[in-house]
């Protein structure tokens, strides 16, 4: 399976960070990061957290459930013995070599960043492309529309504080990520909503159609 190394820069917007795992639980790629990407998520989630006004414990128990999470659905997805490679790759910024050693030893085929100018491409090996976190959801939605369709379609279903249809889930991606690619790939998918998904708000003016009723 295709494995990619995602950048912690990726997992820091909550929705962006549910999609890209949502399309790895559908099989679409296997998501692969170390425990320094880790570390650096837990200590950005907690920040995030309080600074959304919740206290110090509240952010810490939330961080620390956020990657036992993680490492419970995904336990094929860390990657160790990268330590020898930090620091060979000369990349501009040296915080930047964790990633790219990850991503060598643990044979990435893509690292996914929304830092591109860290990652210049004749500093990386030829067989692993730097895309964001933008086309990269575009490219693994292309690879299989239905399952990409199937995901938005669970990740309604999985909200039960903010009820969102598929559609709004959908045109939020659009609004805040610019995934246009991804809604023009998965808005054509006649899928249906699960069953556990009832559609409860009026569909988006920009996203008609995702998940028939």
């Amino acid at each position: 399976m295709f494995a990619a190394i995602l950048d912690t820069c990726v997992f820091w917007p909550s929705l962006q960070r549910d999609f890209l795992l949502s399309l790895a639980i559908e099989g679409l790629y296997r998501p692969l990061w170390s425990e320094a990407i880790l570390e650096e998520l837990h200590r950005h989630e907690r920040y995030k957290l309080t600074e959304h006004g919740a206290n110090e414990n509240e952010a810490l128990e939330q961080a620390d459930r956020l990657l036992e999470n993680m490492r419970v659905h995904f336990d094929d997805a860390l990657v160790t013995g990268w330590e020898p490679l930090e620091g060979t790759f000369n990349l501009p910024d040296v915080d930047d070599e964790h990633v790219l050693a990850a991503a060598v030893v643990g044979g990435a085929g893509a690292l996914v960043t929304d830092n591109l100018k860290h990652f210049p491409a004749s500093l990386v090996p030829s067989d692993i492309q730097v895309l964001t976190g933008r086309k990269f959801a575009a490219n693994t939605a292309d690879a299989d529309p239905e399952r990409a369709a199937r995901a938005i379609c669970v990740m309604a279903s999985r909200r039960t504080r903010t009820r969102n249809s598929p559609q709004q889930l959908l045109q939020l991606l659009v609004d805040r990520y610019r995934m246009h690619d991804v809604a023009e790939i998965v808005l054509p998918v006649p899928t249906k909503w699960p069953p556990t998904m009832s559609p409860r708000s009026p569909q988006s003016p920009i996203v008609p159609s995702l998940c028939r009723t």
